[in-house]
């Protein structure tokens, strides 16, 4: 059976997996929009804000997935 302090690691592990689906979404993200201005450069103004907004939430997901693994290791 796990000790208490073993489950608590165990399960902040478990909320630091959703960093590495952050990290290669935000890697796929960034190289389309890249791929988008290089192909439409006059378009650069329009996508702009969705990209942002795009990189923001996907950030944020990585933020309380950090945070949920903070709470859990120092509760």
């Amino acid at each position: 059976m796990l000790s208490t302090e073993a489950a608590r690691f165990l399960s902040a592990a478990i909320a630091v997996i959703a960093l590495f689906g952050v990290g290669m979404s935000m890697g796929n993200l960034f190289s389309t929009w890249l791929n988008a201005i290089a192909r439409n450069p006059e378009a650069a103004d329009q996508m702009r804000p969705t990209g942002m907004l795009g990189f923001a939430l996907t950030e944020s997901i990585g933020l309380f997935a950090l945070l949920i693994a903070l709470l859990i290791l120092f509760k």
